[in-house]
């Protein structure tokens, strides 16, 4: 009957031949979905489907995780799967979103690795349910009631219609022995504490709580599709090509329509929270949308949220500044091709037949006089005691109170390119150029950034 219903699984989503990473744990659930895998790829019509067994070792539990992963990997190669395995580092956090995040990070990897298709991880249905029982203890939405999603970009849960109990009575039949981690007995873990104390105590009040739950879920997908009909027809409007939220747009709806599509942007980055979160965060949002210059709340360990008047995203941890050496310099000396990470700078004369006309602050190409100027000149970015005198100005002024004059993020202020001569910048590439080299007359030359 499993077998069956992975069967239909993969040919609803049309992946009968496609590349597929299990995350693979070797615990019941991952064994048991990897086991029946290699039961359908026996079939002569499932020849082209290919699986890779990936397993991330969280390292938190010393000897014990080792067993475990050569376990996982002898497994996988009893059944002619390749096994990808990697093990985190001992500084990682030990708590449930912190391996939640290292492992959606390793299967990304293991997206590019492999240039997989598809990553199939084995979620059931009681991981749905005590997911709906959680995010309801700790306060959640429509949103959150709709539990784990089946299919999420290329994300899969082939046993989220499956029970705990069906896949155990399946390991036991196909004498399979499982890992036994011993972290899920550790009731310090919310989830732990939900499976192993709360939901069994439900049961006594209610036999079929899991079987409650899911249906609650099911309501709550119902439900929503009927207001997503309303959002979609303005989605497009409030999110960027990027995913984030345009503050201009998300601004002039009402205080529910904002929290609606906040959550749906705090879902995209993989972070699990609850309604009092959100509504922080939305208040953080109110109180800098309309700011010039803009401010950050923490959203997770080195996962920040910058807000105001131009844009709302999710950074990482401060970057490194030029001094601490995130950038090298590079040096200017003529006319030619300057490679520059991944853009390129080209000099070029200016010839009498050009085009001319003055470009706009922003743009990605300049027009400038260098008559007066001795080279070399430098690309890097920005450092303490930068200046610039502004072309149109009088007088020069520090570098941090010309990006706020003219409403540079302070986020994006690390990554943009300078021209520079010494301290003095003479070009900040895509905000504005410097009196220094702007043309009053006749230009010399064009540089370009590419």
């Amino acid at each position: 009957m499993l077998k069956s219903r992975i069967v239909e699984f993969l040919k609803k989503y049309e992946l009968e031949d496609k590349i597929i990473v299990v995350g693979f744990s070797g615990g019941y659930d991952s064994m048991c979905l990897l086991n029946i895998l290699s039961e359908i790829k026996n079939l002569p019509e499932y020849d082209d489907l290919k699986v890779i067994a990936a397993h991330f070792n969280h390292n938190w539990r010393g000897e014990e995780s080792f067993k475990e992963q050569e376990v996982c990997r002898l497994f996988a190669s009893s059944k002619g799967f390749e096994f990808y395995t990697k093990t985190a580092s001992g500084d990682i956090k030990k708590d449930e979103n912190s391996a939640r995040q290292a492992r959606y990070e390793f299967f990304e990897e293991c997206i590019e690795n492999f240039d997989a298709d598809a990553v199939f991880t084995a979620h059931n249905k009681d991981d749905n349910a005590e997911t709906i029982l959680y995010r309801t203890i700790k306060g959640t939405g429509l949103i959150g009631l709709k539990g784990i999603s089946e299919n999420r970009e290329c994300f899969y849960r082939p046993l989220l219609k499956t029970s705990r109990a069906e896949i155990m009575d399946y390991c036991f039949e196909h004498n399979l022995t499982p890992n036994q981690d011993s972290s899920n007995n550790n009731t310090k873990y919310c989830r732990n504490y939900i499976r192993l104390n709360i939901m069994p105590m439900l049961e006594k009040i209610n036999p079929a709580v899991k079987d409650s739950l899911n249906t609650l879920a099911e309501v709550a997908v119902s439900d929503d599709s009927i207001i997503e009909e309303y959002l979609s027809t303005i989605r497009g409007n409030v999110f960027n090509a990027e995913g984030n939220l345009i503050p201009s747009v998300y601004k002039n709806f009402t205080e529910p329509v904002k929290l609606r599509f906040l959550h749906e942007y705090i879902q995209t980055l993989e972070l699990d929270y609850d309604y009092k979160k959100i509504k922080e965060i939305y208040n953080f949002i109110e109180s800098n949308i309309n700011r010039r210059n803009g401010s950050t709340i923490s959203l997770a360990s080195a996962r920040w949220l910058y807000v105001d008047e131009k844009t709302i995203e999710e950074i990482p941890k401060r970057k490194q500044n030029f001094n601490e050496g995130l950038f090298e310099p590079i040096n200017i000396n003529g006319i030619g091709e300057y490679e520059i990470g991944n853009k390129t700078l080209t000099i070029k004369e200016y010839m009498e037949k050009d085009l001319f006309i003055f470009p706009d602050s922003t743009a990605n190409f300049v027009y400038v006089d260098l008559s007066e100027i001795t080279l070399p000149l430098t690309v890097r970015t920005r450092r303490d005691g930068d200046t610039i005198n502004p072309f149109g100005m009088t007088g020069s002024m520090k570098l941090k109170k010309y990006f706020n004059s003219k409403g540079v993020s302070r986020h994006v202020r690390d990554d943009i390119l300078l021209l520079t001569q010494g301290s003095e910048v003479l070009w900040a590439i895509g905000v504005g150029i410097s009196n220094k080299i702007g043309v009053t007359k006749t230009p010399t030359h064009v540089i370009e950034i590419s």
